[in-house]
C-alpha cells in the first residue's frame, strides 16, 4: 500500500480561510482553470474519512481483502521472477523456494528454526516416499504435519493416516515425526504478512466477505473447459455437452474428439458472438476506457483498470476471476464481467503488447506463443503470414531449395547476403519447453473415442483401428531379390512385409535419398539392411563376387547406446557373409583411427558422429561415408534435435557443394508435417517419401488416457496409484500387465501398492489361483532369488525389473513373464529399450522423469513413450494390444497429440544455434556471415520457418518482401556470432561479417563443451591453479548450472564433505559444492543413497571427461605446466576412477582386491617396484604367489626411458634430439594398439610451457631390436639469457596415472654461440649501363633478355667482375644469384694472360645441373667463338674426358668429390680458375658434409699447388655468413650477405597453423584455406602449391578441382581454349593429369613421365593452367616460378623412424624462391601452413637469416678420412688434424662449442677435442680394415680401404662385405649383401607402402627370411630383383630403383674387387650381376 498522504489541506478550515484571506500572496502553481489528474496523488478510499466518524465493519473488511490481494499480486510477480530466473539458468537451491507456489500447500515456516525442521521432515518424508518429484514431497510433507497439528486426533488414528500417505511406517519414524512436528511453533500463526493468499482459493472454501461464489449459466463456463465431444456415444454421462453442439458434428459429417481446441474454437464459434472483441480493437488503454464509462473518478478508474488487468492475468480459474472481478466492481456490472471473462486472453495478452517497447514485445511474443495464443498475434497480423500447407507430391521445393539471394557455392565473398539488421534474442526465440512443445491447438481423435469423469481423473478411450489386410497379397517374396543379397535376412523370413515390400523398388535399387515414416514394430531394420546391400551392389565385382571394402563407409545412427549394441549384432550376423565389419562408436566404446579404416558400417550415437564430423582430424575417412541411415529422425523434435540438425545440414551442405553423393535415409514414427522433415532431409516427395499411418503397426493399439485432476501434488500421486491398480485388475486373471514406473525405488513400491491394495480388496486370487500350477512353480523359484523385495513379491504374482538387480534375478523375472506365470511385471524403461519383452497391456504410471541436466523431474521423451508402448500387443498370440498412459491432466493434450500422430515436429536449434555455428567455424566450412546464412538455409529450422513464420518470431517486417527470410536469417547469424565473440570462442569483424575462430572455439568444439562454460574457464582458469580449485572451476561449468541443492540431499552431501580428499570451499547449500562432491565421490567410488542425487552424479561424471579435458588443453595452450599437469590428472582421475595418490596397479583389470589394499598400505614408492624381482615383490606386499601377477603388471606399466641431445642453433633457440625408448612389456588387452604421450618442455620453475606436442606409440615400434625400438624426435625450444639452470623434459602418458618420465636438461656447460653479424644492407644504387661490362659480346647476352641489373647484382658487380678475390653473396632465392655467377665467369674470360680458364660449377642436385648446362650452353655457346658447358656423369672415364674439353664442367658436390680426391695425379682439377658453388647453404643439409670437404679441398689444393683457384659463392642469407666467408677465404669486403627481406620484389608471407595431428585429414583441412587464398590473393595469376609428396599432389589438385566445382566454376583456373588444349593433352600419358589439366590445375612430381613433365612446364609458363601443385622433391628441379607459392604443409612421411620429419628449412626457402617474376609482378606472396607448434619457428627463420652448421663430424668424417689417405694427402695423425683445420667444422667449432659437443673454448680444449676426434675416426677405420696405423702415429691404406675410396663408398659398407662374403655366397646371399649397404638408407619409406612391397615380394623369385618391408635394405633386396625380372612398378617405385641402379654398378664393382682379392671364384657371379 502507498503511504497514508496527508490530506490536511483538504479541511474545511483550511479551505475557507483562502476564501477569507484572499490577500496572503501568490501560492507556488497557481490554478489555471486546465483539468489536472489526481492519479496517485489521493487514495480514493480515504475520501472524507475525517467527516465519518464510524466505520462500516464490512468496509473494514473489505480493505482487509483488498490489502490481501495486492500482497498476491506482489508475491506472484516476485515467484514469476523467480522461475525465470530458473529458466534462465539458475535452479532452485531450495525445495521449499521450488514448491512454494504447488496448489494447495497450507504451511510456510516463517523463522530460520522452524524452516531446519520443516527440511529435516521433508528429508523424512523424501525417504519414506521414495524417488518423487519436489511437489509431491512438499505436498505429502504438508499433509502430514496437518495430520500431526490436527488436535483432538489420537497418535494411534495420526499413524493410521501418514501411513495411507507414506505407506507403513514403524514406530520410531512415526515419533520422530510427531516430535519434529511439536518443534513447528508457527504452523497456526495468524500472521497476516505470512499467510498464503490462495489458501482459501485453493482449498476451494466459498468466499466468506462475498457471500457467495459467482456462477454463470453453464454454457459460459464450458467455455473454458479443454475437451469439445462432438459424439453423442457417452450422451447419457452428465459432463456431455449440450444437444446444439452435436449439429455441427454431424453437419461435418464425422464422429470425432477435439481435444485442447480453446484458441481455435473461440474464433469459429464466437464469431457471430455480439460479445467476442477483435484484438485489433483493443490497445493499452481499451479496458481503461471500459472502466471509466462505470466509473467517472480518474483515479478510481485507473486503480480499478490496474487491478482488472491484474486479476485478467493471474493463473486463477474461471470462477476464481469472476469472483475476484465482481468484487472489485462493487458486485455489480455484470455484463463487464461477462465481456471481460469471455476475452480473457483478448484483452489480457493485446493490453501487454500495446503497452510494451520494440525489446519487450518479443518476449511478450514468445509468452504468447508458449501459452497457445499465438493465434491472437496471427489475427493481428491479417493471418497473412501462415504459409499453407503443401498437398502432397507438390513439391514446394522453393522454399528450400533456392535460398533466394545466397548464393549455394562452396565459398561465399563477404557481404554477398543482407547485412543484419537488428540483434536477435536467440533464448527467448528457443522453446522452454523443448521437446515437450506442443505447437498444434487441438487434437482430432478418431471415432469411437469416448471420455468419462470420476473423483479425482479423467479418463479418455481410443479404440484401436484394426488391421486392413489387402485383397491382393502384393509383399516381395525374398527369393527375388538378387541370389548373392539373400543371405542377409533370416531363413524363416519369406517375404518382405507389407512396408518393405512398398520401399524395396526404391531402397534396392535407386540412390534417392529416403524418409519412411511408420509405426514402431514395422520392420524398418530390413528397409536399412536393402540400402545398405545397393551400396554393396555397387562395389560388388560381378564376376568373382568380390567387395571392394575399402571404396565405402556406411554410418546407422540410433538414439540410444543400447540400440546401438542391438544394431551392430543385427548387422554382424546379417551382414558378416559378406566380409562387412561393424563397429560400434559410442561414448562408452571408443574405435581407434585403423578400427574406423577397417570398419564398413559403423553404428552410432548422433552426438559422437558429430563430434568426429566436426573434427577436421577425422575427414579422411568421413570422406568415404556414402550412406547415411537415421533412425529416429522425429527425435528432431527432441532436445537432442539440433545435433542431428547439425548433421544433416552438415551433411548435405557438404554434398551439394562437393558433388560427392551421400545417400540419406531417415527412418521415423508417424507424425504429421512429415512433408516439412522431408523437404529438410532433399527427399523427393514423389519418389522417396513413405508414409504408413497405425493400420500397418504389428498389433494395433487400443488407447487409455487418465488425467489425475486433483490440485493437490500427494493427492495426485494416491490417485494415480490406485487408478493403477484398477487397470491392472481388469487385466487379472486374462491378460499380462506390464506397468512402467522411472525410478528403481518405485517399481517395488508400486508393486507393493498393488498387491497390497489386491490382499485388502480381497482380489488377489485374480493375480495367481492359490492352488494353480504357477503358484507352484513361482514358490518354488523363490529360493534361487537374492532380491528381497523380489522374493517378497513373486508368490502373488507380481515381480520387478531394473538395472539394479542382478543378471540371474533379471534373467528369471524375464523368463517367468514370458512364460505367463507372472501377471504385474513392474519396470523402469531400461525394459523397453533392451529386452524384448512385450505384454497385452502396458501401463505408464506417471509421465514424469528426473533430468539430471535440467536438475527438475520433466515429462518422458516422445522416444520414451513410444518405445513403452511398443511393447503392448503379443505379436503371435494378441489381436491387439493396449497402452494406458497415466498422467497429470495437464499433459493430457500432449499424449493424445502424440500418441495419434498430430504432434508437429518442430525445430529446436536455436537453443543450441551459437554451439552449432561455432562447429562449422572451426571445420571451416563457414567462414563469414554470409555462409553462415547460407548454411542456416540448409537446417529444419529454416524449414519451419517458412511454414510457421509467428511461431519462430518471424514478424511481419520480416516476411513483406523477404519470402527466404535472409534478413531473419542473417540476424540469427549475427546474434549468434555476437554470443561467440563474446565468450572469445570466435573473432567477429562486423563490418565485413568475417569469422576467425580462436583456440577457445576450437577447443569447445572438439570437446563439445558449450560457449558458455567455455566463458567461465577463460574467465576463471589462472597460471598458478592447484587440484582444489581446478575442481571449483570444474563444479562452475554451465552444463550444470540445473542442477539445485536439495533440501533432502543435505545431510547425505555433508557427510560426502567430510569424505572426499580434496577440500570444498563452499558450504553445502551452494550447487557448485554439490557438483565437485559428486565428482569426487565418483573418483572415490563412494555409494550414494537418493535416487536423484545418484542420477546427478551420473551426469558429472559422463560430462568431466570431455569438460576436464577442455580444461587441460585450455591451460596447455595458454602455456600454464602446473594447472595444465593438474587438468590432465583430473582427467586421467575421472577416467580410471582412483585418485593420484593411491597404486597404479588400480588401473588394470581383475587385480584382486587384497593386493591392491596391501600394496596401497605399504606407501612403497611406485618407481622402486619396477626394480624388485617376483619374489620381493610378493614378499612386499606380503601375499607370495601375487609376487609373479604384480611383476607381470609392473612391467606392462607404459614407461618411457628419454634421453635428450642439446644443439644451440642460435642464441635464442636450442634444438633438443629426443630419443624415446619403450621399456616395458605390450600387452594388447591392456594398450590396444597405440599409447599417447604428451612432450612437455618446462621452465625451471616448472611454471611456463615452452613447447607441448603429443607422441604416439604404436605397438609395431615397441618390440624388436632396440634401435628399431627407438624413437628419435627433433624440437626447438627458445633460449632466455640470462641462461637458465636447466629445463625439465617431460613424457607424460595421456591415458595411465603416475606414468610420466621428466629429464632434467642441465645447462651448466652450456655456451650460446657467437652473436651473429649484422646483415649487409642493400643500398638504393642506380642500375648501371650493361656497358659497365665493357665487352660487346657479354653486353648483348643481357640487354636482350633483362631491362637492367637488379639492386643486389648492382652491389656485388664490382667485387665479382671488377676483382678475382673470392666472394660470398648471400640473398633470398629468386634474387639472381645465378646473373652474380656468370659476372665471375665473365670475369674469367675477359682475361687475356688467363692460364687455366677452366671454372666448376656446383650444384646440388643432378636436375639443377641439367638445366644450368641448358641453359648456359644457350647463353655462352656462341660466346668467344663457343664455350662448351658440359656435365659430369659419375662414371670416372667419361668425366675426365669431359674435363679436358669443357670451360664450364657443372656438377653435384659427390661427382665433384670423386674427380677431384684424386688432385694429385689430375692437372685439370689443379688447374681450376674458378670455383662456384651455387646454393652453398646445404653445406648444412643433408648433401653437407660432401660439400663442405669440396670448398675445404679446393682451398687445399690451391694452398698445395700454388695455383689460385677463385671461389664463389652463393648462398640464402645466412645467420653466421662471415664465418662462412672467412672459410671459403673471402675478405670481409667481398662478403655480401643481404637480410631475408632484400628481394628483388617484396614478398608478403601469409603463416597459417593448424592443429590436426591425423596427416591425411591435415593434408584435406588445408585444401580449401588453399584454395581460398588462391582465389583472394591470386584470382588471375599462377599459383604453385607444394605437396609433401607424390601422391599428395594429385590428391590436392582433385581437392581443388572440387572446390571449384562447388563454386560453380569448375574451369576458373582454365586460360586456354579447350579445344586448343586437347591437341597438348593428347600426347600426356598419365590419364589423371589430363583431367585436371583440362580444369587448368596441374600437377607435378618427380615420378611423372618426361614428356608429361614438359607439357605441364609449358603450359603453366604459357598461362594456360593457372595452378601448378608440385611435390617436395620436385622443390630444387622445377623450372617454374609464380606469382605466390602455397606450401601446404612442412612435414614429410620419414619411413625409417616411422615418423613425419620436418622440410629443412632450406627447402622451405627453395620453395618461397619459386615466388619471384621480376620482369612481371611488382611484388609476390607466399602462403606457409604449418602445424601450430612449427609456427614460432618458421616465423622465426623466414624473417632472420639461416644459421648452418657442420655435419661433417658426424656424417662423413671416416670416408673423407679414408679418401685422403687412399691419395696419400693423409699420411699421419698430424695431417688428419692439418686438413680437418681447413674445413668449415674447424671455423664453427670455436663459434658454437655445444653444437659439436666441447663444453670449452680453450687451446688445451679444443685440441684434446680434435685429437680425440681423429683418433676415434681412424681406430674406427683400422677395425674396419681400411687402414692400418703404424708407430701409432703414421698411416697406411689397405686393400679394402683403397676399394672403398675408389668406388666411393661407405667404410662400413666395405667392411660388411670383406665381412659377409664368403667363397660360399651364393646369388641370393650377394643380393642380401649388397642391398644392406649403407647407400641404400637413402632410399625413401613412404607410408602405407608396404602393401605394393609386399605384392611384389610375391612375384620375385628370390626370398629371404628378414622380410621387413620398412627397411631400406628389403626394400633394395625387392627393387633389384624387380629390375632383374622387368616387373611393371608404381611411379614411386621406379623413381627408387632409379636411385638403387645408380649406386648398385659400383657396390657390385666393389664386391668383385673384394672377392678377387681374396681369390674367390664366385667374383664371376658378381660379375654377371654387374652385367
Amino acid at each position: 500500500m502507498p503511504p497514508k498522504q496527508d490530506l490536511s489541506q483538504y479541511a474545511y478550515s483550511a479551505i475557507s480561510s483562502l476564501v477569507l484571506n484572499p490577500n496572503r500572496g501568490r501560492r507556488e502553481k497557481e490554478p489555471d482553470g486546465a483539468p489536472e489528474t489526481l492519479s496517485g496523488r489521493i487514495d480514493p478510499r480515504e475520501m472524507g474519512s475525517r467527516v465519518r466518524r464510524e466505520v462500516p465493519k464490512e468496509l473494514l473488511e473489505k480493505k482487509k481483502k483488498a490489502t490481501g490481494e495486492e500482497k498476491a499480486t506482489t508475491k506472484k510477480r516476485a515467484t514469476a521472477a523467480a522461475a525465470a530466473a530458473v529458466n534462465a539458468g539458475f535452479g532452485f537451491s531450495d525445495i521449499i523456494e521450488a514448491t512454494q507456489d504447488v496448489e494447495g500447500i497450507r504451511y510456510q515456516p516463517r523463522t530460520a528454526e522452524t524452516r531446519t525442521v520443516y527440511e529435516l521432515i521433508l528429508g523424512s518424508v523424501h525417504r519414506l516416499l521414495g524417488d518423487q518429484a519436489q511437489d509431491v514431497v512438499r505436498s505429502a510433507a504438508d499433509t502430514i504435519l496437518e495430520t500431526l497439528k490436527t488436535e483432538g486426533l489420537k497418535d494411534f488414528d495420526k499413524k493410521k493416516e501418514i501411513e495411507e500417505v507414506l505407506g507403513s511406517l514403524s514406530n520410531e519414524e512415526f515419533t520422530q515425526l510427531l516430535n519434529l512436528s511439536k518443534k513447528i511453533t508457527d504452523y497456526a500463526a495468524e500472521d497476516e504478512e505470512m499467510r498464503d493468499p490462495d489458501e482459501e482459493k485453493n482449498e476451494g472454501m466459498i468466499d466468506d466477505t462475498a457471500g457467495v461464489a459467482v456462477v454463470w449459466d453453464e454454457e459460459d463456463e464450458e467455455e473454458d473447459d479443454e475437451f469439445e465431444l462432438r459424439d453423442d456415444s457417452d450422451a447419457s454421462e452428465e459432463e456431455a455437452e449440450p444437444a446444439e453442439e452435436n449439429a455441427d458434428a454431424d453437419a461435418a459429417g464425422e464422429e470425432s474428439l477435439v481435444f485442447g481446441g480453446g484458441g481455435e474454437k473461440r474464433r469459429g464459434n464466437e464469431k457471430s458472438d455480439s460479445e467476442r472483441i477483435s484484438p485489433h480493437d483493443i490497445d493499452g488503454f481499451w479496458l481503461q476506457r471500459l472502466l471509466a464509462s462505470v466509473y467517472s473518478d480518474p483515479a478510481t478508474a485507473t486503480e480499478k483498470t490496474t487491478e482488472a488487468l491484474s486479476i485478467l492475468s493471474s493463473e486463477s480459474s474461471v470462477r476464481d476471476a469472476e469472483n475476484a472481478l465482481m468484487e472489485l466492481l462493487d458486485f455489480g456490472h455484470h455484463e463487464i464481467v461477462r465481456l471481460l471473462i469471455k476475452n480473457r486472453d483478448v484483452v489480457v495478452w493485446c493490453t501487454k503488447l500495446a503497452r510494451s517497447d520494440d525489446q519487450e514485445r518479443v518476449n511478450v511474443e514468445v509468452a504468447m506463443r508458449e501459452r497457445n495464443v499465438g493465434w491472437i498475434l496471427k489475427e493481428l497480423r491479417g493471418d497473412r503470414t501462415k504459409r499453407p500447407a503443401a498437398a502432397p507430391g507438390a513439391g514446394d521445393s522453393m522454399d528450400v531449395d533456392t535460398q533466394g539471394g545466397v548464393p549455394k557455392t562452396g565459398t561465399i565473398a563477404s557481404g554477398s547476403t543482407l547485412p543484419p539488421k537488428q540483434i536477435v534474442d536467440l533464448d527467448s526465440m528457443a522453446f522452454s519447453q523443448g521437446g515437450h512443445l506442443m505447437s498444434n491447438k487441438k487434437t482430432t481423435l478418431p471415432p469411437g473415442t469416448v471420455k468419462r469423469t470420476k473423483k479425482g481423473y479423467e479418463e479418455i478411450y481410443v479404440p484401436h483401428k484394426p488391421i486392413t489386410v489387402p485383397k491382393v497379397d502384393d509383399r516381395v517374396p525374398i527369393p527375388s531379390l538378387p541370389q548373392w543379397a539373400q543371405v542377409a535376412f533370416p531363413k524363416e523370413v519369406t517375404h518382405l512385409n507389407r512396408v518393405q515390400s512398398k520401399l524395396y523398388p526404391v531402397a534396392l535399387g535407386t540412390d534417392e535419398p529416403i524418409l519412411l515414416c511408420a509405426p514402431t514394430g514395422a520392420g524398418k531394420t530390413n528397409v536399412a539392411i536393402l540400402t545398405i546391400l545397393n551400396e554393396l551392389s555397387k562395389v560388388r565385382d560381378e564376376e568373382t563376387g568380390k567387395f571392394d571394402l575399402d571404396a565405402f563407409k556406411i554410418v546407422y545412427i540410433a538414439p540410444m547406446k543400447a540400440l546401438v549394441q542391438e544394431m551392430v549384432n543385427d548387422f554382424t550376423k546379417r551382414l558378416g557373409s559378406f566380409g562387412v565389419l561393424v563397429g560400434e562408436l559410442t561414448g562408452d566404446s571408443q574405435m581407434t583411427k585403423q578400427q574406423i579404416v577397417d570398419t564398413q558400417i559403423i553404428v552410432t550415437t548422433p552426438e559422437k558422429w558429430d563430434v568426429i564430423t566436426r573434427k577436421s582430424t577425422d575427414t579422411s575417412y568421413t570422406n568415404l561415408v556414402r550412406l547415411i541411415i537415421i533412425d529416429e529422425i522425429h527425435l528432431l523434435h527432441d532436445d537432442r534435435g539440433p545435433v542431428l540438425e547439425a548433421i544433416v545440414a552438415r551433411t548435405i551442405r557438404k554434398m551439394e557443394q562437393t558433388k560427392e553423393y551421400v545417400r540419406l535415409v531417415a527412418l521415423s514414427a508417424t507424425l504429421p508435417n512429415y512433408q516439412d522433415v522431408a523437404k529438410f532431409l532433399r527427399v523427393d516427395i514423389s519418389k522417396g517419401l513413405f508414409y504408413f499411418d497405425v493400420t500397418y503397426r504389428s498389433r494395433p493399439l487400443k488407447q487409455q488416457f487418465v488425467g489425475i485432476t486433483e490440485k493437490k501434488a500427494i493427492k495426485r500421486y494416491q490417485v494415480m496409484n490406485e487408478v493403477c491398480y484398477e487397470k491392472v485388475l481388469d487385466q487379472a486373471g486374462s491378460n499380462q500387465s506390464l506397468v512402467f514406473v522411472h525410478s528403481r525405488k518405485e517399481t517395488a513400491k508400486t508393486a507393493k501398492f498393488i498387491r497390497d491394495m489386491a490382499v485388502e480388496k480381497d482380489t488377489i486370487e485374480r493375480f495367481v489361483k492359490p492352488d494353480s500350477g504357477t503358484r507352484e512353480i513361482l514358490l518354488s523359484e523363490i529360493s534361487n532369488i537374492t532380491d528381497p523385495q523380489l522374493k517378497d513379491l513373486l508368490p502373488f504374482g507380481f515381480a520387478i525389473h531394473h538395472a539394479g538387480l542382478n543378471s540371474k534375478d533379471r534373467e528369471l523375472v524375464e523368463e517367468l513373464f514370458k512364460d505367463g506365470h507372472l501377471q504385474v511385471l513392474v519396470s523402469t524403461a531400461t525394459l523397453a529399450w533392451g529386452v524384448n519383452l512385450p505384454a497385452h497391456c502396458v501401463i505408464i504410471k506417471g509421465t514424469q522423469i528426473y533430468n539430471p541436466e535440467k536438475g527438475r523431474w520433466v515429462e518422458l521423451s516422445s522416444q520414451d513413450v513410444l518405445q513403452m508402448l511398443g511393447r503392448a500387443g503379443r505379436p503371435q498370440y494378441d489381436e491387439f494390444g493396449e497402452g494406458i498412459i497415466i498422467t497429470n491432466h495437464s499433459e493430457l493434450q500432449y499424449y493424445l497429440s502424440l500418441m495419434n500422430q498430430q504432434l508437429p515436429i518442430e525445430s529446436q536449434l536455436v537453443a543450441k544455434l551459437a554451439d552449432n555455428l561455432n562447429a562449422e567455424i572451426v571445420l571451416g566450412t563457414i567462414r563469414n556471415r554470409d555462409e553462415a546464412v547460407q548454411w542456416l538455409g540448409y537446417t529444419y529450422l529454416y524449414v519451419r520457418m517458412l511454414r510457421d513464420p509467428v511461431l519462430y518470431s518471424v514478424n511481419a517486417d520480416y516476411l513483406d518482401d523477404d519470402p527466404h527470410l535472409e534478413q531473419k536469417r542473417a540476424d540469427i547469424a549475427h546474434s549468434a556470432a555476437v554470443l561467440l565473440e563474446k565468450c572469445n570462442l570466435i573473432k567477429y569483424d562486423r563490418v565485413s561479417g568475417r569469422f576467425q575462430s580462436t583456440e577457445l572455439g576450437r577447443i569447445a568444439s572438439h570437446y563439445y563443451v558449450t560457449h558458455r562454460s567455455m566463458a567461465t574457464y577463460n574467465q576463471h582458469l589462472k597460471p598458478t591453479m592447484s587440484t582444489i580449485e581446478l575442481f571449483r572451476v570444474f563444479a562452475l561449468s554451465n552444463e550444470f548450472r540445473l542442477i539445485p541443492v536439495r533440501q533432502d540431499e543435505k545431510l547425505e552431501l555433508s557427510k560426502l564433505l567430510e569424505k572426499v580428499p580434496i577440500p570444498v570451499k563452499e558450504s553445502v547449500d551452494e550447487p557448485a559444492a554439490k557438483i565437485n562432491v559428486l565428482l569426487q565421490a565418483y573418483i572415490s567410488g563412494l555409494s550414494l543413497e537418493g535416487f536423484a542425487l545418484v542420477a546427478d552424479m551420473v551426469y558429472v561424471q559422463q560430462s568431466a571427461g570431455r569438460i576436464l579435458r577442455a580444461m587441460f588443453e585450455i591451460c596447455l595452450k595458454r602455456g600454464w605446466a602446473i594447472p595444465a599437469r593438474a587438468a590432465l590428472d583430473m582427467c586421467k582421475m575421472a577416467e580410471r576412477k582412483m585418485w593420484n595418490s593411491m597404486t597404479p596397479l588400480r588401473q588394470f583389470r581383475g587385480v584382486p582386491g587384497d593386493v591392491i589394499r596391501k600394496a596401497e598400505a605399504k606407501q612403497f614408492p611406485w618407481y622402486r617396484y619396477f626394480d624388485l624381482t617376483p619374489p620381493e615383490l610378493g614378499e612386499l606386499i606380503g601375499i607370495q604367489n601375487a609376487g609373479r601377477l604384480v611383476h607381470r603388471l609392473v612391467h606392462q606399466f607404459p614407461r618411457l626411458d628419454l634421453q635428450a641431445h642439446v644443439q644451440p642453433i642460435t642464441r635464442s633457440l636450442l634444438r633438443i634430439d629426443l630419443t624415446i625408448t619403450p621399456d616395458f612389456t605390450w600387452d594388447d588387452r591392456v594398450h590396444g594398439t597405440t599409447q599417447a604421450f604428451w612432450i612437455v618442455v618446462e621452465d625451471v620453475d616448472g611454471e611456463i610451457i615452452l613447447f607441448h606436442d603429443t607422441f604416439l606409440l604404436r605397438k609395431q615400434y615397441t618390440t624388436g631390436k632396440s634401435e628399431e625400438s627407438e624413437h628419435n624426435i627433433t624440437l626447438t625450444v627458445p633460449m632466455f639469457e640470462p641462461v637458465p639452470p636447466n629445463y625439465y623434459i617431460s613424457l607424460i602418458s595421456d591415458r595411465w596415472l603416475q606414468s610420466e618420465t621428466r629429464l632434467p636438461v642441465s645447462f651448466k656447460n652450456l655456451i650460446l654461440p657467437e652473436k651473429f653479424p649484422q646483415p649487409t644492407a642493400l643500398l638504393d644504387l642506380q642500375p648501371p649501363p650493361f656497358s659497365v661490362l665493357r665487352n660487346p659480346e657479354f653486353e648483348r647476352i643481357y640487354s636482350s633478355s633483362i631491362p637492367a641489373f637488379n639492386k643486389i647484382q648492382t652491389q656485388v658487380l664490382e667485387a665479382l667482375y671488377g676483382s678475382d678475390e673470392n666472394v660470398f653473396v648471400g640473398a633470398p632465392t629468386g634474387s639472381g644469384k645465378t646473373i652474380c655467377a656468370e659476372f665471375a665467369l665473365l670475369r674469367l674470360w675477359s682475361k687475356k694472360d688467363q692460364k687455366h680458364p677452366r671454372a666448376v660449377c656446383i650444384l646440388p642436385y643432378q636436375e639443377m645441373v641439367d638445366q644450368r648446362v641448358k641453359e648456359w650452353t644457350a647463353k655462352f655457346g656462341k660466346l668467344q667463338g663457343g664455350k662448351e658447358i658440359v656435365s659430369l656423369t659419375g662414371d670416372s672415364s667419361t668425366d675426365l674426358r669431359q674435363l679436358q674439353i669443357g670451360h664450364v664442367i657443372v656438377c653435384t658436390p659427390t661427382q665433384w668429390d670423386m674427380i677431384s680426391r684424386r688432385w694429385k695425379k689430375r692437372k685439370h682439377v689443379q688447374n681450376l680458375g674458378l670455383l662456384i658453388c651455387d646454393e652453398a647453404h646445404l653445406v648444412g643439409g643433408e648433401i653437407g658434409p660432401t660439400y663442405e670437404v669440396v670448398i675445404s679441398r679446393t682451398r687445399y689444393v690451391s694452398k698445395q699447388t700454388d695455383i689460385e683457384t677463385r671461389i664463389v659463392a652463393l648462398s640464402v642469407s645466412l645467420a653466421n655468413a662471415r664465418d662462412f666467408g672467412e672459410w671459403m677465404g673471402a675478405p670481409a669486403r667481398a662478403i655480401y650477405n643481404f637480410p631475408p627481406s632484400a628481394r628483388p620484389l617484396d614478398l608478403d608471407i601469409h603463416l597459417q597453423s593448424f592443429s590436426i595431428p591425423h596427416f591425411p585429414s591435415l593434408m584435406i583441412a588445408m585444401s580449401k584455406p588453399a584454395y581460398i587464398a588462391i582465389k583472394e590473393y591470386s584470382s588471375t595469376k599462377p599459383v604453385i602449391v607444394f605437396t609433401p609428396s607424390r601422391k599428395q599432389s594429385k590428391l590436392t589438385a582433385n581437392d581443388i578441382l572440387s572446390h571449384c566445382l562447388a563454386d560453380d566454376d569448375q574451369d576458373q583456373f582454365l586460360n586456354y581454349d579447350p579445344e586448343k588444349l586437347k591437341e597438348h593433352l593428347d600426347h600426356v600419358s598419365d590419364q589423371d593429369l589430363v583431367e585436371s589439366l583440362s580444369h587448368g590445375v596441374g600437377f607435378y612430381h618427380e615420378a611423372l613421365d618426361k614428356q608429361d613433365k614438359k607439357i605441364v612446364e609449358r603450359l603453366f609458363e604459357a598461362g594456360a593452367i593457372q595452378v601448378l601443385v608440385a611435390s617436395r622433391e620436385t622443390t630444387w628441379s622445377l623450372p617454374a616460378s609464380s606469382y605466390m607459392v602455397i606450401i601446404m604443409g612442412v612435414q614429410y612421411f620419414e619411413g625409417r623412424e616411422h615418423r613425419y620429419a620436418d622440410y629443412p628449412v632450406a627447402d622451405v626457402l627453395q620453395m618461397m624462391g619459386h615466388a619471384s617474376r621480376p620482369t612481371i609482378d611488382e611484388r609476390s606472396r607466399c602462403v606457409l601452413m604449418c602445424q601450430q607448434t612449427r609456427k614460432d619457428f618458421y616465423r622465426k627463420f623466414l624473417n632472420e637469416g639461416l644459421p648452418i652448421e657442420s655435419h661433417l663430424p658426424t656424417h662423413f668424417l671416416h670416408d673423407f678420412f679414408l679418401a685422403e689417405i687412399a691419395e696419400e694427402t693423409i699420411e699421419n695423425k698430424q695431417d688428419a688434424i692439418d686438413i680437418l683445420t681447413w674445413t668449415f667444422f674447424y671455423r664453427r667449432l670455436t663459434q658454437n662449442p655445444n653444437y659439436y659437443n666441447l663444453n670449452n673454448i680453450s687451446h688445451q680444449h679444443l685440441s684434446d677435442h680434435l685429437s680425440e676426434l681423429v683418433e676415434a675416426t681412424l681406430a674406427d677405420l683400422v677395425t674396419a680394415h681400411c687402414i692400418s696405423i703404424e708407430d701409432e702415429v703414421n698411416v697406411g691404406k689397405l686393400n679394402l680401404g683403397w676399394i672403398a675410396a675408389y668406388y666411393n663408398i661407405s667404410y662400413i659398407t666395405i667392411d660388411v662385405f670383406s665381412m659377409s662374403i664368403t667363397e660360399k655366397t651364393k646369388l641370393k646371399g650377394l643380393l642380401e649383401i649388397i642391398s644392406s649397404s649403407t647407400e641404400f638408407e637413402s632410399i625413401p619409406i613412404r607410408k602405407h607402402e608396404d602393401v605394393v612391397l609386399r605384392r611384389i615380394y610375391d612375384r620375385v623369385p628370390v626370398k629371404t627370411e628378414n622380410s621387413r618391408y620398412e627397411s631400406p635394405a628389403f626394400k633394395s633386396f625387392l627393387l633389384l630383383q624387380a629390375h632383374f625380372s622387368r616387373l611393371h612398378l608404381p611411379p614411386d617405385l621406379v623413381t627408387d630403383q632409379a636411385l638403387v641402379l645408380s649406386k648398385v654398378v659400383n657396390l657390385l664393382h666393389a664386391c668383385v674387387d673384394v672377392m678377387a682379392s681374396n681369390a674367390y671364384l664366385n667374383a664371376m657371379g658378381a660379375m654377371d650381376l654387374a652385367q
